[in-house]
């Protein structure tokens, strides 16, 4: 049947066939059919059952069910299935439509090409080609937002910040040493994709509903056929697993944690109190009623869809908890929380490397906010124990030098060496130096630390990683 008499079909109201029913007297209930279906999310898998049904044809003609020519003509009656009117279809689910539309073009020839093949493995083997797809894409926009952030540290390579505990200035850092923190974090959300999609990457047909296949397909040729880079183990195992897809949202969970906290920062960052960043036009929205307002929605919205993600893992944890092997259909929920994270995630990535390219730092707010502040206390202290003074009584010697200059209103500046000595004879004249917070920074070259050469260094190494990544 044309796709034109397929479409008039439809309009003239044909019933969409079932995959299952000769057990019935009747057929399922307006309310359940309505309740139970999920074409209207599933669809989304249309590419991969495609692709999933013609490698299964093949591996049907290897064993006798098909033969090279029908296999063939199943092949290419796959390809000419409309893609796009899945989208308006009334199946139950994407893998009942897939089956009409080659039925009506095939007759029934179509009826053998679910010959030792349930839908469970089916789902299983859609979804892994789906999601297989879409870990490539996340990979890929990590890689941008990591780029990004290099390319960030590096138009500001001496500007000095300070870093906070607790919300409080505690120590100064190089701007590229805080950019290379989320550098880290995304590395391994980067690592975490890649052991994801290893787990993604096997082959689940040949499992049948839940006890193997009837027939002696070739699993090993479907797997290489179709790109996986094995076959799974145990065919229970396969009906009740949703194992992959929890590992996949898990790391959008942590990826858009990371996302998320480097929003928080910049939203505070930008914000007239801090004042050490500007976001770019292109990232941020006015007010409908307050002219003077850039409000920097682009991270707000980040940091809110976050939980979006984290909430979809919640709810496949949820689902998967308390069933019963093997197959529920309780699983068919997983779909939604999936499709809808890795676009949250997708979409959350290409918006913070848009952020990160257009962003400007006011290098001389977040410097004049690291000398008029006491971050220099933990480099004294260390100063007074290098010269042999015990490490406790050092830090309480810097304690009540901090005391004495809020007190009086001093800051780090104000302090000469002579005026350190008069306080405690320990304090001794190179120490003054100290006072300035790109003084202190030199001393952390231990690796990781924000001196600035390790600094550098690290750099220079994150660039190497990131192109060993592509």
């Amino acid at each position: 049947m044309s796709d034109e008499n397929q479409k008039s079909a439809q309009e003239a109201g044909a019933k969409p066939m079932k995959l299952w029913g000769g057990r019935f007297k009747s057929g399922p209930s307006p309310t359940f059919e309505r309740f139970s279906g999920s074409i209207q999310f599933d669809r989304e898998l249309i590419e991969a059952d495609i692709e999933g049904s013609k490698a299964y044809a093949r591996a049907l003609a290897r064993v006798g069910i098909l033969t090279g020519a029908e296999a063939g003509g199943i092949a290419a009656a796959l390809d000419s299935i409309n893609r796009t009117a899945a989208a308006q279809a009334a199946d139950e689910d994407i893998h009942t439509y897939v089956i009409r539309c080659l039925k009506e073009k095939t007759g029934d020839l179509a009826d053998k090409i679910h010959t030792g093949r349930s839908r469970n493995e089916q789902v299983s083997l859609d979804t892994r080609l789906w999601l297989r797809g879409r870990i490539d894409e996340t990979l890929g926009l990590l890689r941008g937002v990591l780029g990004a952030l290099l390319r960030l540290a590096g138009r500001y390579p001496d500007a000095i910040i300070p870093g906070y505990t607790h919300t409080r200035r505690a120590q100064a850092v190089l701007w590229p040493h805080y950019l290379l923190s989320y550098y880290e974090m995304l590395m391994r959300d980067h690592e975490r994709f890649v052991q994801a999609r290893a787990r993604v990457n096997v082959m689940p047909l040949g499992s049948g509903a839940l006890a193997g296949s009837g027939f002696p397909v070739d699993r090993d040729a479907l797997a290489a056929e179709l790109g996986f880079e094995s076959v799974t183990r145990n065919s229970m195992d396969v009906s009740g697993d949703r194992d992959f897809v929890i590992d996949f949202v898990s790391a959008a969970s942590i990826t858009m944690v990371h996302l998320s906290r480097l929003a928080e920062d910049w939203v505070l960052y930008s914000s007239e109190e801090f004042d050490w960043l500007e976001l770019g036009d292109g990232v941020t929205s006015g007010s409908s009623l307050m002219p003077q307002k850039k409000n920097p929605d682009s991270m707000e919205l980040v940091r809110g869809k976050a939980a979006r993600v984290i909430g979809a893992l919640t709810a496949l944890l949820v689902l998967m908890k308390g069933l019963p092997m093997t197959y529920n259909r309780d699983m068919q929920e997983d779909k939604e929380q999936l499709f809808d994270a890795a676009s949250t995630l997708a979409s959350s990535l290409e918006m913070v490397r848009e952020v990160l390219e257009t962003t400007s730092l006011k290098p001389e707010v977040p410097r004049a906010a690291a000398e008029e502040s006491w971050v220099v206390a933990t480099d004294l202290a260390e100063a007074l124990a290098r010269s042999g003074v015990p490490f406790h009584q050092a830090h309480t010697l810097a304690g009540r030098l901090v005391l004495e200059s809020v007190q009086s209103g001093k800051r780090p500046s104000d302090w000469t060496a002579g005026a350190l000595a008069a306080f405690d004879a320990r304090f001794t004249p190179e120490m003054a130096a100290l006072m300035d917070p790109a003084e202190g920074m030199k001393t952390r070259k231990a690796v990781g630390g924000t001196a600035p050469e390790t600094v550098l260094a690290a750099l220079a190494d994150a660039r190497t990683r990131l192109e060993k990544l592509a």
